[in-house]
């Protein structure tokens, strides 16, 4: 068997659908699913699309309840999860808070731009009657954009497997699912990119299945007065969140992986403790730059081959 990667444009990113066949029209058939589940979750998710059942239950907000179906429920269910789980830290309401940052801008907004904003936010404010949800305050949001990416590579991934794909793997823009490891029992090998030198590695982790998915401070950011100011925001004070860089987290999927390193740099300092208590594979490097990770560290980036994968 021989290994293809197919690249493809979506959720605002490159992303890569890598896996093994015996022939390019194969893969690209088994791709062509995968790639139709993104934009599939992409178009219904969305919310910078007016037909999106996102974008109806925030333009219904204040009015009326908007029927939802199965799916969506069960996205709405794990929002709930997570914040119960977080005590109200990962909250899918808090995207309101975009209306006040712009990260393409170095300017910290005031706290009179954020208080309507934060009197917005409130997970257990969501009106649910079975199928049936309801933002009570006008202007309220709901945003799936904290674990969306994740979850179309944990769909992706599994329409690979309906094709009877079982050597590789869904890249979404660094958000891994990884349904096997290679044909010859080798693992994929994923380098980590590091969060303040461009280019450059700060581990490798090999991988043989599960979702792999980093959350940092270097993307959507930017530097004012000797400070990042990230887009993790914290939903209590609506600021930026300060104690880490990066967070990768290795889990049995890219949906829970994503959560888990989200969490992590909403927790602050106290995300140590919750990935050591997790039992996940990591590798988190906080403000100051040091490295933290299990007790079985992961590999070190000098180690890394030739084909792999950088991430992060």
């Amino acid at each position: 068997m021989n290994i293809f990667r197919i690249g493809f444009r979506a959720m605002a990113s490159d992303n890569e659908v890598v896996l093994a066949a015996a022939d390019e029209a194969g893969a690209q058939t088994a791709a062509r699913h995968a790639i139709a589940e993104v934009q599939r979750i992409e178009y219904k998710y969305s919310r910078y699309r007016a037909d999106s059942i996102v974008s109806r239950l925030n333009a219904a907000a204040g009015h009326g309840p908007v029927a939802c179906d199965a799916e969506t429920l069960g996205l709405l269910d794990y929002a709930a999860a997570l914040h119960q789980a977080s005590d109200g830290l990962f909250d899918i309401t808090a995207g309101v808070l975009r209306r006040a940052w712009n990260f393409k801008e170095p300017r910290v907004p005031s706290a009179a731009e954020l208080a309507p904003l934060l009197a917005l936010i409130g997970w257990p404010r969501v009106q649910r009657d079975g199928d049936r949800v309801m933002l009570p305050l006008p202007g309220m949001e709901i945003d799936f954009g904290g674990f969306g990416k994740e979850y179309a590579a944990d769909r992706a991934a599994a329409a690979l497997a309906q094709q009877g794909v079982v050597h590789g793997y869904v890249n979404l823009a660094g958000d891994l699912n990884v349904l096997g490891p290679r044909p010859d029992g080798r693992p994929w090998t994923i380098a980590i990119r590091h969060p303040r030198q461009a280019g450059q590695v700060v581990a490798t982790l090999p991988v043989h299945r599960g979702g792999l998915a980093t959350s940092g401070d270097y993307e959507r950011a930017f530097d004012l007065d000797g400070r990042r100011w990230c887009h993790v925001l914290d939903p209590s004070s609506g600021m930026p969140v300060t104690h880490w860089q990066s967070v990768s987290v290795l889990a049995a999927n890219a949906t829970a992986a994503g959560s888990a390193a989200t969490l992590t740099m909403l927790m602050q300092a106290q995300g140590l403790h919750f990935l050591h208590s997790s039992g996940l594979d990591f590798l988190a490097i906080d403000h100051q730059g040091e490295l933290h990770m299990p007790a079985e560290p992961l590999q070190s980036a000098q180690h890394a081959v030739n084909d792999r994968q950088t991430v992060g």
